[in-house]
């Protein structure tokens, strides 16, 4: 990786971390806190929260009925997505410990949080539940895809790729068959230094 990428690569990182940092500030002004796992709102909060609520009667006699037509189309996406999670999460079971590939946390992709935010009403909650399952998993597919990727074939693609994975500006630039033959084996030994942490 030449000297400006990497340079670039390491300012977007920190560019990450000072936005983590307002996501935080963020949580102070919405007066919650993070213990355990669990979200504990502000008892003000959770009152302004409660007077907002929408009742699920009012919610499905103010839906469109077009979005109700639709939920089970939507909703039917959850078998694919469950026998999807079922495939990845058993294909790096076996496979990664063979390649020397440290697993993905699902944990870490598949977040269920909302259902602890008292302004959303039972199907409320459902969605956000949905969303955050199909989303989550979506990202834990793509890491576990971009970890098998750098194991064997890290190699750019030679048109531009949009929203690449964390891992493509280590690959090897398109036609470099030369740093590809050199630079494969290191490239996979950096999952070693990633499980030594």
């Amino acid at each position: 990786m030449n000297r400006n990428i990497s340079d670039l690569v390491s300012r977007i990182k920190d560019l990450e971390e000072e936005l983590e940092r307002e996501f935080g500030k963020r949580r102070e002004e919405f007066h919650f806190i993070i213990e355990k796992k669990r979200i504990r709102f502000a008892e003000e909060m959770i009152a302004v929260h409660k007077r907002l609520k929408t009742g699920v009667i009012r919610y499905i006699l103010e839906a469109h009925p077009l979005n109700i037509l639709t939920a089970p189309i939507i909703y039917a996406g959850f078998i694919p997505f469950l026998f999807l999670d079922i495939f990845v999460t058993v294909y790096q079971a076996v496979c990664f410990p063979v390649y020397g590939i440290p697993k993905v946390r699902r944990a870490d992709y598949l977040v269920f949080d909302r259902e602890e935010l008292p302004y959303l009403n039972i199907i409320e909650k459902f969605n956000c539940f949905y969303c955050s399952y199909g989303n989550g998993l979506a990202s834990y597919v793509r890491e576990i895809g971009a970890r098998t990727e750098q194991y064997w074939c890290p190699i750019k693609h030679a048109r531009r790729i949009r929203d690449a994975h964390a891992h493509y500006s280590k690959f090897f630039e398109f036609g470099d068959a030369e740093s590809f033959a050199k630079g494969l084996e290191r490239l996979r030994k950096e999952f070693e230094k990633h499980e030594a942490k």
